[in-house]
């Protein structure tokens, strides 16, 4: 005669396996209304930052690859707080929210400062939207060196150089420039400035003639910047977000979708603090070729 089971495992093997079940559930809830996932139930619109200096364009890049596949993310809104930088960074995030206007719209917000390689990059987006006090344009090309020659002369140190051509050391520490070095590093400054100018009159769909005008680097208001076509629009951060919003027949509220912030350990922050101190150093120290605005990034009212 068969032993009749105790209903308390009955009680328990249910129990199982509806936390199974449940457990099932939560994982597709999670996967499905995820902000890297497809499929979304709300209306979102992705936030890419650009704070301070521009010198690595990846993690920025990644941003904007990562909400232009996200297909619950109906435009882009990039918040640009910078007065510039490299040259290549600046044009590679240029070339990526051109590409990304293709399948989505792109909104440039603009803070306290978003002049030279920052109003580069602002300038890609479909529209731009400027504070009327926001420190804009600055549409130039700055190359910086230093001198050592006369300290290590001061100090007994000679340095020796064997190079394969003429030009090799140009803008060494321990070399001062020639006429002729000049020379050649203006074409190099000429050749980017058009490059710079030829941005500008594409993504604001301005003549080059008009753009060359005003592109000798001087800044402007955002009041100015939108008389002279530089920018469409004066508001602040949350009139983007309408904007985006009209341009895209978003109603109601939208969740805004921000780069998520990995956790780091005090001595992780310790030595990304001292590496980035040390290739500052390095950069004021060798040849560097700039969209850069050097009155600084954060100009206050007194």
């Amino acid at each position: 005669m068969a032993k009749k089971k105790h209903p308390i495992f009955t009680v328990l093997l249910i129990i199982a396996v509806f936390a199974l079940l449940l457990g099932t559930v939560a994982v597709l809830v999670v996967k499905f209304v995820s902000p890297t996932s497809h499929i979304s139930f709300t209306q979102k619109i992705g936030v890419v930052p650009i704070n301070g200096t521009i010198v690595n364009a990846q993690p920025v890049i990644s941003q904007i690859i990562r909400f232009r596949k996200d297909k619950s993310i109906k435009a882009i809104i990039v918040r640009i707080d910078s007065p510039g930088g490299g040259v290549g960074p600046s044009q590679e995030i240029y070339e990526e929210l051109k590409r990304t206007r293709k399948k989505k719209k792109v909104i440039a917000s603009m803070g306290s400062v978003a002049a030279s390689g920052g109003f580069y990059v602002a300038s890609a987006a479909d529209r731009i939207v400027a504070n009327p006090g926001t420190i804009t344009g600055s549409i130039g090309v700055i190359m910086e060196f230093v001198q050592f020659k006369s300290l290590l002369e001061k100090i007994g140190i000679n340095l020796e150089v064997i190079k394969s051509g003429e030009y090799k050391d140009v803008g060494y520490p321990q070399r001062e420039l020639t006429d002729r070095d000049r020379k050649i590093l203006g074409h190099v400054i000429k050749d980017i400035q058009g490059q710079f100018v030829s941005a500008v009159a594409e993504g604001r769909h301005l003549s080059k003639e008009k753009v060359e005008a005003i592109a000798d680097g001087r800044i402007f208001s955002g009041e100015r910047a939108k008389e002279l076509g530089l920018v469409d629009r004066l508001g602040n951060f949350q009139d983007a977000v309408e904007l985006a919003k009209k341009m895209t027949g978003l109603r109601g509220d939208v969740e805004l979708v921000y780069p998520k912030r990995h956790g780091a350990r005090f001595w992780d922050l310790l030595f990304d603090s001292a590496s980035r101190s040390l290739l500052k150093w390095l950069q004021k120290t060798h040849a560097r070729v700039e969209y850069t605005w050097q009155g600084g990034l954060n100009p206050v009212l007194r």
